[in-house]
């Protein structure tokens, strides 16, 4: 139940935000359902995470590449590489058509000013990378559980079922 408008109208960005990740993901991977349910798993257990889904732009002279997976994409992997303590949980997954290319790359950090707004450095690196290139950024806050994807320098907040 919606209490106020406030909530309605966040209620409402954040279903027509899950709406259009879906149609962004499609066109560059078949594994839609895989990313969306480790999405769902890791924010449930507030576990932070950061995916990089390429699109058509090159991404090589903006990522410092982490360690190379080269496998298939399922959400089981991807929720074990983001666990906490893990050799590859820090840093991004690059995710590319439907293989995992690495894990534990480093992004470039967005230099924008958002005021009074706390942003940590997983999100500063979604939107410092999709400032560069045309990548769909996925984002788990470690802090809040809330999942939110990024594109064209602009953070999206969104949820799935």
């Amino acid at each position: 139940m919606v209490k106020n408008n406030n909530e309605f109208i966040v209620s409402a960005v954040t279903l027509a935000s899950t709406y259009y990740l879906s149609c962004f993901l499609a066109p560059y991977t078949n594994k839609y359902y895989e990313i969306s349910k480790a999405i769902n798993h890791l924010s449930l257990k507030r576990q932070g995470a950061l995916i990089v889904i390429q699109r058509e732009d090159p991404i090589d002279k903006w990522i410092t590449p982490g360690i190379p997976l080269s496998a298939e994409i399922t959400s089981s992997l991807l929720e074990s590489i983001f666990v906490t303590g893990s050799p590859l949980h820090d840093g991004a997954v690059l995710i590319h058509q439907d293989i995992i290319v690495s894990a534990a790359n480093i992004l470039p950090l967005t230099e924008k000013f958002y005021g009074t707004e706390k942003m940590g450095t997983r999100h500063r690196a979604a939107v410092g990378m999709s400032e560069h290139t045309d990548s769909l950024i996925l984002v788990v806050s470690e802090e809040t559980g809330k999942s939110s994807f990024c594109l064209d320098g602009k953070l999206y907040p969104f949820t799935l079922s």
